[in-house]
């Protein structure tokens, strides 16, 4: 039993973990760090108790034992003597991330002449120090009330001239703000690690070093890493300005369809406004040239079996869709988790069920788990490749599609995810419609 600051930290074997997590670990980042946290903990047969606080004083809390480890994302170069390391999980770049609009800087030493901020405490103020020892006049604003996003929202909107900060934040802000670019690193990369006490029970250390042993080596921290940063950047610039234009000018006309097929469902609206907007742009009279149509672009098979009776209708396309959409993922087997079930789900609506079966079918010949997005989405694009498709039940299809379709439709829904509150329409609000068959005897 530990003391810090006159209460007692439980010894880990106790059965509770405390991990402190920084305010400023946001986004994505942040679920991976609870995830990894939480995939730790049960290693430990613990339970992990999840503690936030500013940056910078995540390392003065660790040294006061406030917490058993700090998921901070700590630069292991920083010279940190009360500390100690775990095994280093990722390396990620450091960067000057600055406005594309205006003139941009071609080395390190033309930041000198640019504001700059930085998180107080963050491994980017780290690479900060260390470049200012062979480039003195290199100045920045250590900011320790700000987020790495409202940084760089503050370099997007023209009233920051750069911001430093690592290339897995950028990611998660550069959808939502296209005219920010990577203007030049800092320094290496930094090489992220847990934080433990110096004094720490050695046997934690050396359990957490067997933990990413083995994730690395079962592939558990490639599918990590892939769930929640491998759908980053695959929007271009205008798609992302298009669709944010859209949030504000065209989505506000369907809300309440899609959170009324939410209410019905149990769906994530966002998530259905994404996949509505990656198949028509919100447009309820889109065609394709296979009379694909509606909102939701459904085929004229998936309306008959949704007793839809007019595929131009928004607000029936959409409550249709959504409840393919969960026919889909319930006929999916009971083991394969969330949020894998989500995406796996959402190349069938673009392919079919029967091409998603042949999917993991291929991904489980090659010795990969048939029960993974990451994994599946490797050889979805082999169904059109004939030594693939001829071995298939269903044949040829063009998989490629259907993975770029997730991947945008993941990028929709995160930028939702901030746009748009998490809400649904109060029961005195909703408008009645007529509830089609019970899903379960849809799919018979």
């Amino acid at each position: 039993m530990l003391t810090a600051c006159g209460q007692d930290l439980p010894a880990w074997r106790s059965g509770e973990l405390v991990i402190i997590i920084p305010e400023t670990t946001q986004g994505a980042k942040a679920e991976f760090e609870r995830e990894l946290a939480r995939l730790f903990a049960e290693q430990l047969q613990a339970t992990p108790k999840i503690i936030t606080m500013p940056q910078d004083q995540a390392i003065s809390a660790l040294q006061q034992h406030e917490a058993h480890l700090a998921a901070v994302s700590l630069r292991r170069e920083t010279d940190i003597t009360s500390l100690q390391f775990g095994p280093g999980y990722l390396d990620v770049r450091e960067l000057a991330v600055c406005n594309q609009d205006r003139p941009h800087p071609g080395k390190l030493g033309d930041l000198t002449a640019r504001e700059l901020g930085v998180v107080a405490g963050s491994p980017q103020e780290a690479a900060l120090r260390e470049a200012h020892e062979n480039l003195p006049a290199l100045q920045w604003q250590t900011r320790r009330e700000s987020t790495p996003r409202e940084l760089l929202a503050e370099v997007a909107e023209g009233t920051l001239d750069c911001a430093a900060v690592n290339e897995l934040q950028l990611a998660d802000a550069y959808n939502y703000h296209p005219n920010l670019f990577a203007a030049l690193d800092i320094g290496a990369p930094s090489r992220l690690a847990w934080g433990f006490p110096m004094n720490a029970d050695p046997e934690l250390l050396n359990r957490a070093q067997v933990f990413f042993t083995g994730i690395r080596k079962d592939g558990t921290l490639n599918r990590l890493l892939e769930r929640y940063f491998g759908h980053n950047l695959r929007l271009n610039k205008m798609d992302a300005a298009a669709f944010i234009t859209r949030v504000k000018t065209t989505l506000p006309h369907f809300r309440r369809f899609f959170m009324e097929a939410a209410t019905a469902t149990g769906e994530d609206w966002r998530l259905l406004a994404a996949l509505a907007y990656q198949e028509s742009q919100w447009n309820p009279l889109a065609t394709s040239r296979t009379n694909v149509r509606g909102m939701m672009m459904l085929t004229e098979d998936t309306a008959d079996r949704m007793k839809v009776n007019n595929r131009l209708d928004a607000r029936e396309s959409i409550m249709a869709g959504a409840k393919y959409l969960t026919l889909l993922k319930e006929q999916m087997p009971d083991r394969i988790p969330e949020p894998d079930r989500t995406w796996m789900a959402l190349a069938a609506y673009n392919q079919g069920y029967g091409h998603l079966e042949d999917a993991r079918i291929l991904t489980m010949r090659a010795g990969l788990d048939p029960d993974s997005w990451p994994d599946i989405k490797k050889w979805l694009p082999r169904l059109n490749q004939r030594g693939y498709y001829e071995t298939l039940k269903r044949g040829y299809a063009r998989g490629g599609e259907a993975v770029i379709l997730v991947e945008s439709i993941r990028n929709y829904y995160d930028m939702l995810k901030r746009i748009e509150p998490d809400q649904t329409i109060n029961a005195s609000d909703s408008v009645s419609y007529q509830l089609i068959e019970p899903l379960q005897r849809l799919l018979h």
